[in-house]
């Protein structure tokens, strides 16, 4: 079976779901793919920043995302010894340091308003194997899996949003250059206790950050960060000990950890690293979010410099046709703000001990 279609967009993540939505809301044909049987199964991030949530204002879509459930958070909270030693409130302008958006929510809210274009199409369960390129050596399409039977996508422009090992990238053998930060991270998710307030907790737990995210719908998302390549080594060892540490920390979690958290089988490990490619495409194909520029989870950044990044790029589609598009102007508007960002996170982890200074003094 054979589709064809203005923009093939691969990966119904944040960044492609968005791109989606704009450049079918400006007329132009979509075929958006995505290799999960459904929306919201990949790992990404979920916590939107001030820029994030104002783009998603800007194109009256944060109202569907919110009706199926989000979370502001109404404080930022410095731990040690089992008690907060600093709390830092929200701006009155603003209300909020940052929001929850489960990511099947954000997901289904951009597409739901989506479905309404009928030059709009989602293949889910489909996973590309092969781009197509003309004799001149454009990308004109892509070859695809779906439920046992090949497809073939012809489209003026290809789209790679499909994350930090994107196929679209390797497909086009454009090189990435990967980054160490020194550290991963352990994941977890228990309920929040009865009345927890929405907020952001930090700790510093043997030199390593601490963190928990309360979450919609009842939850709270445990991020604690270990040594690089260590975690290998650390599940040889006794587990009791380290779980202590944390509810040393939280005492008010005692209960709920204990109930959920009993073995190293409940973290799920995340390799922190973050990437850039020196080119973001070539003629008939572009890159965005992970796809060209992994983060690591702090700050959250990921997630919002993948909307902007679909903004961004919905923005310079509606100034020109396709086929004047360049992708070089693109990735100079984008690849500043980028840098800037990662700077950031560098700044963040690297100082990071120094909140719990005054306490320790």
């Amino acid at each position: 079976m054979n589709y064809q279609a203005d923009v093939c967009i691969v990966g119904a993540g944040p960044s492609g779901a968005l791109l989606s939505h704009l450049l079918a809301k400006k007329g132009l044909s979509v075929i958006l793919l995505e290799q999960n049987a459904a929306l919201g199964q990949a790992f990404r991030g979920e916590h939107l920043n001030e820029e994030g949530e104002a783009v998603l204002t800007s194109h009256h879509l944060l109202q569907a995302v919110e009706a199926l459930g989000i979370l502001r958070m109404k404080k930022l909270e410095y731990y040690a010894k089992g008690r907060a030693f600093k709390t830092i409130l929200p701006d009155t302008a603003i209300g909020h340091l940052g929001i929850h958006v489960p990511q099947a929510h954000l997901l289904k809210g951009i597409l739901q308003e989506t479905q309404q274009f009928s030059h709009f199409t989602c293949l889910l369960n489909t996973k590309v194997t092969k781009l197509i390129t003309d004799r001149s050596g454009r990308y004109v399409g892509v070859v695809a899996t779906r439920e046992g039977e090949t497809i073939e996508i012809v489209s003026q422009l290809i789209i790679g949003a499909d994350g930090r090992y994107s196929t679209i990238r390797k497909q086009a053998h454009i090189d990435t250059q990967k980054h160490k930060h020194g550290f991963d991270l352990l994941w977890a998710k228990i309920p929040a206790p009865q009345g927890w307030e929405p907020s952001i907790k930090m700790a510093l737990v043997e030199d390593k950050q601490l963190s928990l995210f309360t979450q919609a719908g009842g939850f709270i998302q445990i991020g604690w960060n270990i040594e690089q390549g260590s975690f290998p080594q650390l599940r040889k060892q006794a587990f009791t000990p380290f779980i202590k540490q944390l509810t040393d920390t939280f005492p008010e979690l005692a209960e709920t950890v204990t109930h959920h958290i009993q073995s190293w089988q409940d973290f799920v490990l995340l390799d922190v690293f973050s990437s850039h490619c020196d080119c973001w495409g070539t003629d008939g194909l572009v890159l965005l979010g992970d796809a060209v520029h992994t983060m690591t989870p702090t700050g959250a950044f990921g997630l919002n410099s993948a909307l902007k990044d679909a903004d961004c790029l919905a923005s310079m589609l509606a100034k020109a046709t396709i086929a004047q598009f360049n992708v070089q102007e693109f990735q100079q508007i984008r690849e500043q703000a980028i840098e800037k960002v990662v700077a950031q996170q560098i700044e963040k982890e690297q100082s990071f001990a120094s909140n719990f200074e005054d306490w320790a003094s």
